[in-house]
């Protein structure tokens, strides 16, 4: 039986932490936390969905929760180690040294959710959350076979390769490699910016309330053993997976990447190249979907009121006619 607690989201919301043990990089004991959406008095879940944040990033996206709700699912989330409600003192927030550790809590997150509830699972996920899960999905089937009880995945604005100049991505990389094996925690310096935090932040230009603390507004600083541990990931994501069931992939329709906030990161993807998303979305093999959002921002669920109503209706028309999942009729978010 799974204990849980009540969650910082308030009423209706609950967590259970999953203990990972000792950190296989050093950094003393970890845990990672399912979060979860009680399913109200009138609501009878057909399936679940189970949410991956990005970096600098953990759960908070209600609306999210509620969308999926109305269509029939079960809600979960999953902060992982070092970050959100998984960060604890003297660890190097969202520090890992290769993506495949995830798989633990993944797995354990998943297992739960599956005890819990009947019916597929859809996998969602946001940036560097896009491109944890279809490594693990891939890592994890039987060639030929659908994923386990997976039913489909959906990812927003994932992160599938080193935006930047081009000399990032081949000299550069080497260099990241390089360090990020022999001094993995030492911080890359990189110009600050806070232009995509403030967007977002109703403490400065946007509508969106979070814990700064877990998702700083100028993002937490990278380190090279984890941007190395990214850059193998992307490499072997580039060879081409086959994760076996139906993918969804959100993006914006272009990027504006600026260290300080102007109106124009409201309408842009102000963290990723959204040529690059376009471009290696069919890695994931299989029947994809790649949708591009007309104004929406990196996350897309936290865009202004038109791009992510128009998000949430493409996600819907998909899991009923594609993904052939939802059985509720309910309405749209009202943005």
């Amino acid at each position: 039986m799974t204990s849980w607690q009540p969650d910082v989201l308030g009423p209706g919301y609950e967590q259970h932490r999953i203990d990972l043990g000792e950190d296989p990089d050093g950094e003393g004991r970890i845990d990672a936390t399912l979060v979860r959406r009680v399913p109200h008095a009138d609501e009878t879940p057909t399936g679940s969905v189970l949410y991956v944040h990005g970096f600098s990033d953990y759960f908070f996206q209600t609306e999210l929760a509620d969308f999926f709700a109305a269509r029939g699912f079960a809600f979960y989330a999953l902060d992982l180690r070092k970050c959100g409600r998984s960060l604890q003192p003297g660890h190097t927030a969202h520090f890992v040294s290769d993506l495949a550790l995830y798989d633990a809590e993944l797995e354990r997150a998943l297992a739960i959710v599956r005890a819990e509830q009947a019916g597929d699972v859809v996998l969602a996920a946001h940036s560097t959350g896009g491109l944890i899960l279809p490594l693990w999905l891939d890592r994890r089937r039987t060639p030929g076979e659908r994923g386990d009880g997976v039913a489909g995945l959906i990812l927003n604005s994932p992160w599938f390769d080193l935006q930047g100049a081009p000399y990032l991505r081949s000299v550069g990389t080497e260099v990241v490699k390089l360090v990020g094996r022999v001094k993995p925690t030492t911080v890359i310096k990189l110009p600050p910016g806070d232009a995509y935090g403030a967007s977002l932040a109703s403490s400065h230009f946007g509508e969106w309330e979070f814990n700064t603390a877990w998702k700083p507004i100028s993002g937490f600083p990278v380190t090279f053993g984890w941007l190395r541990a990214i850059r193998l990931a992307h490499a072997r994501f580039h060879r081409g997976l086959d994760i076996g069931v139906p993918a969804l992939v959100l993006r914006s329709t272009r990027s504006h990447v600026a260290s300080d906030y102007s109106d124009a990161v409201d309408s842009a993807d102000a963290v990723l190249d959204v040529r690059q998303i376009a471009r290696w979305s069919g890695c994931l093999g299989g029947d994809t979907h790649v949708v591009p959002i007309e104004g929406a921002r990196h996350d897309v669920f936290l865009s202004t009121e038109g791009p992510r109503k128009r998000a949430y209706e493409v996600v819907d028309t998909w899991l009923r006619q594609e993904a052939r999942l939802v059985v509720g009729p309910q309405e749209l978010p009202a943005g």
